[in-house]
């Protein structure tokens, strides 16, 4: 037994786990179940208990694409498989004291995808920053163009000119940034896949 460290319980179901989660500074959890149960309940104690760290074990040092699965999902840190007793304690002091516990190979691949993330979310957030600037006449040609339709379908539709969409059209390329139809359709597909509420 360790003076600051005591087990409050074990778990060999997810509903388990959940019950016993809220009353644990530290989960340690092992891969044991299938990585979609695994990964599913490591994001709900993430999401609602942010206050207690996850520790994943039972993942072979080989495997750092699956650690960064769980890394994702929001796992504090990793141990190996086959870590010591005494290691393993430290590994549970370390989490609880919030230092982020991964191997030295982990580190770089971490950093790109963290990279990687940032990217992605500044090009999710300038598309929809793009898309709430057109008005709402040009959101229905553009909706008309993501559908496929040419200017006369798109004028017959909206009972406008032809004239009128090719403006409409050419001040949506304009603010989006783009030089084709296609690239804008593209674009605006993009930010409904995200599902942006602001969009």
């Amino acid at each position: 037994e360790e003076p600051d460290i005591s087990v409050i319980g074990y778990a060999t179901t997810q509903e388990q786990a959940r019950q016993k989660a809220p009353q644990a500074d530290v989960v340690l959890l092992d891969t044991g179940w299938s990585d979609s149960e695994t990964l599913e309940l490591t994001q709900w104690i993430a999401r609602s208990q942010p206050k207690t760290h996850i520790l994943i074990t039972g993942i072979e040092k080989h495997a750092p694409e699956k650690i960064l699965m769980y890394v994702e999902a929001g796992a504090d840190g990793y141990v190996p498989k086959e870590v010591s007793v005494g290691d393993l304690l430290e590994n549970i002091r370390a989490v609880r004291e919030e230092k982020a516990l991964f191997p030295p190979e982990m580190v770089a691949k971490l950093i790109a995808r963290v990279n990687e993330l940032a990217d992605m979310c500044a090009d999710q957030e300038q598309i929809a920053n793009a898309i709430r600037g057109l008005t709402p006449r040009e959101r229905d040609v553009l909706d008309l163009v993501t559908d496929g339709l040419s200017n006369q379908e798109i004028g017959d539709k909206l009972h406008i000119e032809v004239g009128t969409v090719k403006n409409h059209v050419h001040k949506i390329l304009h603010k989006l940034d783009v030089s084709s139809r296609d690239e804008a359709a593209e674009i605006y597909m993009r930010a409904q896949a995200a599902k942006s509420d602001d969009i």
